[in-house]
């Protein structure tokens, strides 16, 4: 070889590296690089038996360098496209090299991920399937990205190259700790993993913390995907930009994807739980986490992928699937999601480049000691941008209408579930996590912002002053939060006999002296219904058809007091097993007049409500008590108001007694005289009741009860709830 195609020379040590897969800066040796004589071009191809680099002009024959090195000289001042043509015995083949490509992330890209505000992460992380056209032809591939600032080095493995990654070894993009590559070849449907080398030099493989699609558990690998689906929904998502749902009717319909009815995958349930949900009438299905989880008993509370649809129920594409369908039968679709912690599984986040990086490093803060987790360093900019944009992710890339987040009080609390000296105080000795306050603030600002119309919803058991507050207040920015007090309270009167409840009253009243503190979903969730509580059927004493009557009441009350509603599977048909996730519903009681009259009753609830702005308008001037204080009858009344589309004011009388008795010629205060009409009695024999109902128009009399100009004498069902309208509002 003359002096001018000499090739550009490398130290051997590098070279060594290089051929090992565990050199940082890889394409700084392999791929073309014009130097003064020629442009040199080096490729991996090892124990092959010839290597020709094809350009345009002609093929060239390279030498083989060292480790599987191979190197070829070619004539020119600049750098053409090229391919790489390997011999192995007979066969031949023609491929493209990685090395050729330059970074896929922008110099801006990794500036933002830096600083923690690159609100479009998933763009630019992870796997994503691109193609590039030159003079000899068309190439697809997928270029890969991850972030790990403290590895030596990474590597991608996956089928496609048998698992082993020397010849894909990956570059470092300086401090802003990315790792890049762009693998030609690579398509949809292919595993992969990122294989990293620690600070301390072992290598382990990590499941891809972007990764948008992965494989069926028990398995962890990663897949490439890519976006397929043709939304169908633009009026829903134009609509929902121009409404405010925190003022308008929600009623909740909480969903485990996978024991709703066993088997069913996204397209299943498009076809199956759709309709139901719409003929029940809530206005939202709320789901469990989805984000893949690899051990199905978490229920999804174990996250490891956090931007993955579980693949337990099909691609990504079939969950965009599942959203549109809500979305053209117009009902919204809230997602569980799980900022507070993730499990401590070696394939997933979990000291991730070989040191604490998702992480908390401080022990006394980086563990949750009840569920064996680890906490997110929520004081690091990148990790908080990963949360960040992950809430971004669901609500954009899935047209999702709002995230439920899942124990923001332990997000809150330096001490929560921890006993003296086994936490750390903040800067200024109290409590507070003053970063992950940072982050909810963070998120919940952007979330409004990017996406007009969704709703955040805390799932926050504490008194937390101002978590629906705008963080422009010092609030935390959530639209919602969960009552737990309401639930704990109602649901441990109700676990008391009616003989016993008049002793109890305090409970029953108790939420409203602070139902106006926050904006409240009155949750009847899940949880309520595992690990040995039983359903809430069997919280109710009496005989089966008391407990059936006891839930019914419940419900009437949910939907009328202040605030939205959330019912959990199962519940709205008397479900008297505790939910399992391992087995469906028991949808065979619905064959028995008793559940199914409790289902009715909630599709008539749900109808109602929809319908009816008193219950929904605005809550903090919307309701008025009647009487709070009739103890003795355990019977509580109180006015719903609202104003309707064309400025008509509307108004509900709700009564709702928990006693086993019936109240005949019950005297109730009415705002104002005339005929009133019973638009709902949960003793109705349609709903499975006694029939201890108010028949044709109620004539209020002028006779002043409870404060009122007058009132009404009214037959009140035992363990039932009546509502009355004026007969001119009934609809």
């Amino acid at each position: 070889m003359s002096c001018e195609l000499t090739p550009i020379q490398v130290n051997d040590d590098i070279l060594d590296a290089v051929a090992s897969g565990s050199y940082y800066s890889p394409h700084s040796v392999l791929g073309a690089h014009l130097g003064e004589a020629g442009v040199t071009v080096r490729t991996m191809a090892r124990l092959a038996d010839a290597v020709d680099i094809i350009t345009p002009t002609g093929a060239y024959a390279a030498t083989h360098e060292r480790g599987g090195i191979w190197v070829a000289v070619l004539p020119g001042k600049e750098i053409p496209p090229y391919r790489v043509s390997v011999t192995y015995g007979d066969d031949t083949t023609v491929r493209d090299d990685p090395y050729r490509y330059l970074p896929t992330l922008g110099e801006m890209d990794t500036y933002l991920i830096s600083e923690g505000r690159h609100e479009n992460l998933w763009h630019v992380l992870g796997a994503h399937v691109k193609t590039y056209t030159d003079e000899l032809g068309e190439t697809t591939g997928t270029a890969f990205a991850v972030w790990a600032p403290n590895a030596r080095a990474v590597r991608v493995v996956g089928e496609f190259n048998f698992w082993d990654g020397v010849a894909t070894s990956m570059r470092s993009l300086g401090s802003s700790g990315i790792w890049e590559i762009f693998v030609p070849g690579v398509g949809v449907g292919m595993r992969y993993k990122f294989e990293i080398q620690g600070p301390g030099g072992n290598w382990f493989q990590k499941a891809d913390p972007l990764a948008r699609a992965t494989e069926i558990p028990p398995a962890t690998a990663s897949v490439v995907t890519d976006y397929f689906h043709e939304w169908t929904d633009q009026e829903w998502m134009q609509a929902r930009r121009e409404r405010n749902v925190h003022d308008g009717p929600m009623s909740i319909y909480e969903v485990h994807a996978g024991s709703w009815r066993q088997g069913l995958g996204y397209r299943e349930l498009a076809d199956e739980l759709v309709p139901y949900v719409k003929q029940m009438g809530f206005t939202h299905v709320e789901f469990m986490p989805l984000a893949e989880h690899p051990f199905g008993g978490s229920w999804g509370y174990q996250v490891t992928s956090y931007y993955a649809p579980t693949s337990r129920y099909g691609t990504p594409d079939d969950f965009r699937y599942l959203v549109d369908a809500f979305h053209r039968a117009g009902i919204g679709v809230i997602l569980d999601w799980v900022p507070a912690h993730f499990p401590k599984d070696d394939f997933a986040l979990a000291r991730f480049d070989g040191t604490p990086l998702y992480e908390d490093p401080d022990p006394l803060r980086g563990e949750h000691p009840d569920w064996g987790t680890y906490v997110f360093n929520f004081g690091r900019r990148e990790v908080r941008n990963f949360l960040v944009a992950n809430a971004l992710y669901w609500l954009e890339d899935f047209h999702v209408d709002g995230l439920r987040v899942d124990a923001v009080a332990s997000m809150l609390y330096l001490d929560y579930s921890r006993k003296d000296g086994q936490w750390r105080p903040n800067q200024y000795g109290g409590r507070e996590n003053l970063e992950a306050i940072d982050f909810i603030q963070e998120a919940n600002a952007t979330a409004y912002r990017r996406h007009p119309g969704i709703v955040m919803i805390a799932e926050e058991s504490t008194a937390w002053p101002g978590v629906t507050a705008p963080t422009s207040g010092g609030g935390l920015g959530y639209g919602m939060k969960w009552n737990m007090g309401w639930m704990n309270d109602t649901l441990r009167y109700l676990s008391e006999d009616p003989v016993n409840r008049r002793w109890h009253h305090g409970e029953l009243t108790f939420s409203l002296v602070y139902a106006f503190s926050e904006n409240y979903v009155l949750p009847l969730s899940h949880d309520e219904v595992v690990h040995g509580k039983g359903s809430l059927i069997s919280k109710m004493p009496g005989d089966k058809w008391q407990r059936l009557a006891g839930l019914r009441s419940l419900y009437a009350y949910q939907w009328s007091h202040p605030g939205k509603q959330l019912l959990f599977m199962g519940q709205e048909i008397g479900q008297e097993q505790e939910w399992n996730e391992s087995y469906s519903l028991d949808w065979w009681l619905l064959d028995q007049e008793g559940h199914a009259g409790v289902a009715a009753l909630v599709e008539r609830l749900n109808k109602i409500y929809a319908n009816s702005p008193a219950m929904w308008d605005d809550d903090y001037t919307g309701f008025e008590w009647i009487d709070a204080s009739d103890g003795d009858h355990n019977l509580i009344s109180y006015l719903r108001k609202g104003t309707d589309a064309d400025g008509n004011r509307e108004v509900v009388v709700c009564v709702s007694n928990f006693a086993g008795n019936p109240h005949e010629g019950y005297r109730v205060g009415l705002p104002f005289g005339g005929e009133w009409v019973e638009i709902l009695n949960t003793d109705a024999e349609e709903f499975g009741g006694s029939g201890v109902v108010n028949v044709g128009t109620i004539i209020a009399e002028d006779t002043p009860w409870n404060g009122r100009p007058v009132s009404a004498q009214l037959r009140v069902p035992p363990l039932g709830a009546l509502w009355l309208v004026p007969a001119s509002q009934a609809r």
